[in-house]
């Protein structure tokens, strides 16, 4: 969404907009839907975090939970994911392992930010359920994002000798698909 600051016309007038179209516009540029916009962003992340904060069955969670999470978190614009991402770390465990579970969508790179910043964990389950995820984003840039990070994959070598048989074939997976 394109923010226009009131009385900014460069806009208008670089798309052939001006006079009646520029005056009806602007009628809807007002503080009250900069408000809405704020608020809207606010239920969105309140929303979100109020859901994860929840407590669920693993068969609820695994069977449906998790998918309306997903779909709240493909009505996030650039601005939730910027307030969930100053957030995040700050959050419960199991509210970080509920979210890495959610984002499984390799197109999108706010998904892949936000998984790399989750990693940073101590928490090996978490630390898990993240390359699990991460196994969705094959796509060039993603590998490159991810490599970028060795830490990462140092962390896996050190993980895999004493996972159990789920883990080392999550791990063994995600290594061969980041290194193809």
């Amino acid at each position: 969404m394109m923010m226009v600051k009131e009385g900014d016309t460069s806009w208008f007038l670089n798309n052939n907009l001006s006079g009646n179209h520029f005056d009806f516009l602007k009628g809807f540029m007002n503080e009250d839907w900069e408000g809405d916009l704020i608020k809207r962003r606010f239920l969105m992340i309140k929303e979100l975090d109020d859901y994860l904060s929840g407590y669920f069955s693993d068969d609820y969670w695994y069977d449906e939970g998790f998918s309306i999470a997903q779909e709240l978190l493909l009505k996030f614009s650039l601005r939730d994911w910027e307030e969930l991402s100053s957030e995040v770390l700050n959050k419960p465990i199991e509210w970080k392992r509920k979210l890495a579970y959610c984002l499984h969508d390799e197109s999108s790179m706010d998904e892949l930010n936000m998984l790399l910043k989750l990693l940073s964990t101590d928490d090996e389950e978490l630390f898990g359920i993240c390359i699990d995820s991460l196994r969705s984003f094959a796509n060039t840039e993603s590998k490159k994002l991810i490599l970028k990070n060795p830490s990462i994959l140092k962390r896996i070598y050190e993980l895999i000798p004493n996972s159990g048989d789920a883990s080392k074939k999550v791990f063994e997976a995600f290594l061969e698909k980041i290194q193809s």
